[in-house]
């Protein structure tokens, strides 16, 4: 009986988290099964999985995601040059490290708006670049879609990075101090430090931080395209957010939102179970 206290004990937590998450996703992976028309619904079986893989739009949206991974390389580099250097302190360490991170809490609606007017044809990025007499650099940002994702893209990076720098910079005050004063008394110039003490001791925090940026790239970007693009032009801002998000509310296609819904809770999952590994690893060191 002393085995079970501890579970009885967490029973109804856990109870409470079935009911809040479980249930809706065994809910979502039910109508994903199903083919609902109105207030009637048939059994399909596999039928939605398979028309979603052949929907040309879904696949676009998967490409898009799958493009916008290309930020997290960037994302790293930006935050890792940076969380160092603010490290290594200087005059108004602290207010810059401030600087950095603020783009981090401002709403992404916010963020999504602001830029929209700089990014237009006729906003404010352009009418600097006329005015600077570089008229030709000047483009239809976000309404062409050669550059749309683009756009989107490095809106990302400017609004994620700070989450890394403080992260890094986290990490970095905790290593021990000795580390650095042994290499120092051995003669060790600033890139050999860099290289066989800074990057060693970030490994595992940049492994951590690597994981979330992914997992933001496939599932946190729908706040981003709507408010820029809502998806367009044409589909060229897709992501898969955004199409189950038209499926269900604007074309109200339960069944294929449903299975692309699980879809990307399924690889979401995967990474997240990743991340926890991480995490792990991070506490034991």
């Amino acid at each position: 009986m002393s085995r079970l206290k501890p579970y009885l004990f967490i029973a109804p937590a856990l109870l409470v988290i079935a009911l809040i998450f479980f249930y809706p996703v065994a809910e979502v992976f039910r109508t994903s099964l199903l083919r609902v028309s109105g207030r009637t619904s048939s059994f399909v079986g596999l039928g939605n999985y398979r028309s979603l893989f052949a929907d040309q739009v879904f696949l676009a949206a998967i490409r898009h995601n799958a493009r916008l991974l290309l930020a997290v390389p960037a994302l790293l580099a930006v935050s890792l040059v940076l969380g160092i250097l603010l490290f290594e302190g200087g005059a108004g360490f602290r207010f810059y490290r401030t600087v950095v991170f603020l783009p981090y809490i401002i709403s992404i609606p916010v963020v999504g708006i602001v830029f929209g007017y700089i990014f237009q044809l006729n906003g404010i990025l352009n009418q600097l670049l006329r005015a600077a007499g570089l008229g030709a650099l000047a483009a239809d940002w976000l309404g062409s879609s050669r550059f749309a994702l683009w756009t989107i893209m490095g809106v990302v990076i400017w609004k994620e990075f700070g989450f890394g720098v403080v992260l890094f910079l986290a990490r970095l005050m905790s290593v021990d101090e000795e580390l650095y004063e042994a290499a120092r008394i051995e003669g060790a110039g600033w890139l050999q430090v860099l290289v066989r003490i800074t990057i060693p001791q970030l490994a595992t925090v940049i492994e951590f931080f690597v994981v979330i940026m992914i997992i933001t790239m496939l599932s946190w970007v729908f706040n981003y395209v709507y408010v820029m693009t809502s998806g367009g032009p044409g589909t060229s801002t897709m992501v898969t957010e955004y199409y189950i998000y038209l499926m269900a509310f604007r074309y109200n296609l339960q069944g294929p939102a449903a299975a692309a819904s699980i879809v990307l809770l399924a690889v979401t999952v995967i990474l997240i179970l990743f991340r926890a590994n991480i995490s792990r690893r991070i506490e034991l060191e």
